[in-house]
């Protein structure tokens, strides 16, 4: 029984290795990937942010508005000789309720704005672009909170039922200060979409990777936090390129299934 045993399972030992031999033969003689067409399939051109013209665009039609609110104001509202004029342009309607209305279609038209920042920037995100997506976060939603902000104060004026005079006077200042307000922060928010796309960076991932082999190679690495660092912030990025890596592997797995099936 014994003399019998180490040959059997040597035999079964090679049959194995036979076996093993042949599937790893079999993969090499497979259809074999060319790092060409890997690369042209994986590699993402960039995409630009196209919300700079929409915010030149806003910021145009914001102008513009208050300019025409103020002559409705001082030519139909307090009526400095251009009664006739006025009851034409507006047909009967009153100026003060055609400067209101107006300001809900602006108000209407900043938050569409505001929608299309947000599908914008999520895709800039999903890309890879997180540290963009971060410094965007806050100046994205400005412009709808300083609109609404001066709707409650226009509100305010129109229930306060003031004088004419004092009443006009008030909300043409209310529109006066929210130009001021608005406009800036929407033309500062389009250099920065347009510097965005100018620079046509890689991927916050490829530039970490780039600058971390830029540090091995030329100068010691550090550990641990420096001064000023934030931990909360540090997670929170560490979370963001956690779910893009994720998104990243899932569309790579499916290129490279594309491509197997294709070869």
């Amino acid at each position: 029984m014994d003399s019998k045993g180490p040959p059997l399972y040597a035999q079964a030992g090679s049959s194995l290795d036979i076996s093993q031999s042949l599937e790893d033969n079999s993969l090499v003689d497979g259809p074999l990937i060319s790092a060409d067409a890997l690369h042209s399939a994986i590699r993402r051109e960039f995409q630009t942010v196209p919300t700079s013209c929409h915010a030149s665009l806003l910021s145009v039609l914001h102008v513009i508005y208050v300019v025409l609110s103020i002559c409705v104001g001082v030519l139909c509202v307090l009526k400095f000789g251009q009664e006739e004029v006025c009851t034409k342009i507006l047909h009967g309607v009153q100026g003060g309720s055609v400067i209101v209305y107006a300001k809900v279609f602006l108000w209407a038209l900043v938050l569409l704005f505001t929608g299309c920042m947000k599908h914008h920037h999520s895709r800039a995100r999903s890309r890879g672009y997180l540290q963009f997506y971060r410094e965007m976060e806050g100046l994205k939603h400005l412009p709808l909170i300083v609109h609404s902000i001066g709707n409650v104060v226009l509100l305010v004026v129109l229930a306060a039922g003031l004088h004419p005079p004092v009443h006009t006077y008030l909300l043409l200042s209310v529109l006066g200060l929210e130009v001021l307000v608005a406009v800036p922060c929407l033309i500062y928010y389009a250099v920065k979409v347009m510097r965005f796309n100018r620079e046509r960076a890689a991927p916050d991932v490829n530039q970490e990777e780039l600058s971390h082999s830029y540090s091995v190679t030329n100068s010691p690495t550090e550990t641990g936090f420096r001064g000023a660092s934030s931990l909360e912030e540090v997670v929170e990025k560490q979370a963001d390129l956690i779910e893009y890596l994720k998104q990243h592997n899932t569309s790579l797995s499916k290129r490279l299934l594309n491509i197997t099936a294709q070869h």
